[in-house]
């Protein structure tokens, strides 16, 4: 007896739900990027510490990520999902109200961050990838990530524009736990667990480069023990695609996360130069307000711009459509990421380069480099 496929609204609902989780993922991730230099003056931190707080989220979301996935693979991840964003809502709220000699705390606090996002992160784009196959898996996974620069973006505008209407960077922080509070009953409501693999029967054998990616390891049982888990880790290890994508895409997030962390401190920086004061604390909220609402902007468009322009560049050249048609390739896919990553190369230097002489031509580049 054929197994029937949930109705296509349940599966969009799932996949919208997602996508504002991601959102708001990334809306917290970079409201700190927009009150930073508020919260080294509370802290009375440097740069390295400030900078720190982001290597500490990171390393917790990366050492906690192959446990996430090893549970996901074997659990019912609606529920690993439920549990990473609770822990999640629970450690933004509760920094926002660590004083100001437990700066060790606050840190702290950000690591466990990243432990509740890693549980979200890991599991998601699979459970998107067992609710669709072929060309319509890809357009999904395409809304799902269009939350990180939309997400970014707006966190930059939240973080900013609540911190100055309440006169306290903590309140910049609060709004995303809210809201994520409020994912956690959509979630217990409306997503399901689908079951594995179930989309990818009867489709056509042929697979894009992303969908090799998505199923170089077939799901094990629930329950399965640690060695099918390593063994899982060993294939993935013999794939040179896969492990050269992950270097390029690392190296990649080491330069846009450095840009999207310390750009906003460092146009704060220049307007005090520029206005002759000794500290942004004394620069007025109306210009830090300004800077993040630009560059907020600046990464929502220019994230925007990329994602669907690589993905039509990258169709077109599949497919050898309109002037692809003497170079089509089944390599579309990195060949525009490399093609990107090297356009976004010195733009990247220049941008640089103007943000202590022209204010909107470094918010320009820097569309180019995010795009």
């Amino acid at each position: 007896m054929a197994k029937s496929s949930p109705a296509p609204w349940r599966k969009f609902m799932v996949v919208l739900i997602l996508f504002i989780i991601n959102l708001l993922n990334y809306a917290d991730r970079f409201t700190i990027a927009g009150v930073l230099t508020d919260i080294q003056h509370f802290y009375s931190i440097d740069n390295d510490m400030a900078g720190l707080l982001q290597t500490v989220f990171i390393i917790f979301f990366m050492l906690f990520s192959p446990a996430c996935g090893y549970l996901g693979d074997r659990y019912n991840r609606k529920w690993i999902m439920v549990a990473g964003i609770l822990v999640w809502v629970m450690a933004v709220f509760a920094s926002t109200f660590v004083p100001a000699d437990k700066f060790w705390l606050f840190l702290l606090m950000r690591g466990i961050v990243g432990v509740g996002e890693a549980s979200y992160a890991v599991v998601s784009p699979s459970l998107i990838g067992d609710l669709y196959s072929g060309k319509t898996r890809s357009r999904m996974l395409m809304l799902f990530y269009f939350a990180i620069p939309v997400g970014s973006g707006i966190g930059y505008v939240i973080g900013a524009q609540l911190s100055a209407a309440f006169g306290s960077w903590e309140w910049g922080m609060r709004l995303t736990p809210f809201f994520g509070a409020i994912c956690v009953i959509l979630i217990v409501l409306f997503v399901f667990e689908p079951e594995r693999g179930l989309a990818d029967e009867g489709a056509k054998p042929e697979k894009t480069l992303a969908e090799h990616t998505l199923s170089v390891v077939e799901p094990p049982e629930e329950g399965g023990n640690l060695l099918g888990y390593l063994n899982d880790l060993k294939t993935l290890v013999k794939n040179p695609t896969y492990l050269f994508s992950t270097f390029g895409y690392t190296a990649l997030v080491f330069v846009t996360g450095t840009l999207s962390w310390w750009v906003p401190t460092a146009m704060n920086h220049a307007k005090a130069h520029e206005l002759g004061l000794n500290s942004t604390d004394s620069l007025a909220d109306t210009y830090k307000k300004d800077i993040a609402l630009k560059f907020g902007a600046v990464t929502i468009a220019g994230g925007i711009v990329g994602v669907c322009a690589g993905s039509l560049l990258s169709e077109l050249l599949r497919t050898g459509r309109l002037c692809f048609r003497f170079c089509r390739t089944a390599r579309a896919d990195p060949i525009i990421c490399a093609v990107g990553a090297l356009i976004g190369t010195p733009t990247l230097y220049i941008a640089m380069h103007l943000i202590g002489h022209s204010e909107s031509g470094s918010y320009h580049v820097n569309a180019h480099i995010k795009s």
